[in-house]
């Protein structure tokens, strides 16, 4: 068990008590949220929640038992398409099922393991677990990740993607027709205020702008192209479920299951279509794309014929 005791910044005054955690102890979010579900939090010798406010001068003692730090594990995924490859970067086409990387409490393959088992090598400061990764796809989504190989790379695509440099084009499959058939969602997203694993849209979350445009309209669906400005966790499952109409296949955000089930589908149907960007050593611009994987297209077809 460790601990730590320390004030409160006064510039945390009112901040939630797990992102103030996060903040003063360099935990993440889930994990603050973890140690104040467990009662491992006391303010002003007071036990206090995740969602409770944190005030500034008050004293707060944190005590928690360590997690072993997540290591990549080489993992064959045969699955695992390599879109793109050269010395300074290489774009995956991520199955489903696959995480981005390690992280405490998953087990299962991750595109950093599929790498290493595969001979690829990565090497960029960093976590060690998180070496090369400049963005993420979700576990239950699939399509296109890059990678980066050298310091170079990694350095010119993070400033990229922060900068918003990059353009990432998603299908999706949602429930009913969007009205408009085409606009734009532009709404803050943060934790869910109730559910710490889930993401909502809320007032003092970050920036969240989501493009989306109907490319075909089904009897019970609608096949989307999703262009991303900003790239919060969830966001468009979360955003589209704000907006009424859940990515099919997605339980956690409010979808029908009789109509993922209808479908054969076991994840939410989300896939990244397309993925461009300045390449960090030539200077030029490149564009890789993804085929739907099988389920997916299966969906697709018996969406038609309906």
């Amino acid at each position: 068990m460790e601990s730590r005791t320390l004030p409160v910044p006064d510039g945390l005054d009112g901040s939630r008590v797990d992102a103030g955690m996060a903040k003063m102890l360099g935990f993440s979010r889930t994990f603050a949220a973890d140690v104040a579900d467990a009662g491992g939090v006391l303010l002003d010798g007071r036990p206090v929640g995740k969602s409770d406010r944190l005030l500034g001068g008050a004293v707060l003692e944190v005590s928690w038992t360590p997690r072993r730090e997540p290591e990549v594990i080489p993992i064959a995924v045969p699955d695992l398409g390599i879109a793109y490859d050269d010395d300074d970067l290489v774009v995956v086409d991520k199955p489903v099922g696959v995480a981005a990387h390690p992280s405490v409490g998953w087990e299962g393959p991750t595109v950093l393991g599929a790498l290493s088992a595969a001979g690829f090598r990565v090497a960029t400061t960093g976590a060690a677990e998180r070496q090369g990764i400049v963005h993420r796809l979700d576990v239950g989504t699939s399509g296109l990740m890059v990678v980066a190989k050298t310091e170079r790379a990694y350095t010119a695509l993070k400033r990229a993607f922060k900068e918003r440099e990059v353009e990432k084009v998603y299908h999706a499959v949602v429930q009913g027709h969007p009205d408009p058939l085409s606009g734009t969602i532009d709404a803050p997203i943060g934790r869910h205020p109730s559910h710490s694993w889930k993401f909502a849209v809320t007032p003092d979350g970050k920036p969240s702008i989501t493009h989306y445009e109907t490319i075909e309209a089904f009897p019970r669906a609608s096949l989307l192209e999703i262009h991303l400005e900003t790239g919060r966790t969830h966001q468009i499952r979360v955003h589209m479920a704000a907006h009424r109409h859940p990515c099919v296949g997605d339980p956690l955000y409010g979808s029908d299951p009789v109509l993922a089930e209808r479908l054969g589908l076991t994840r939410q149907w989300l896939h990244a279509r397309e993925l461009s960007f300045t390449h960090p050593a030539t200077g030029e611009w490149m564009t890789t794309e993804s085929p739907y994987p099988a389920d997916l297209a299966h969906a697709l077809e018996v969406l038609s014929d309906a």
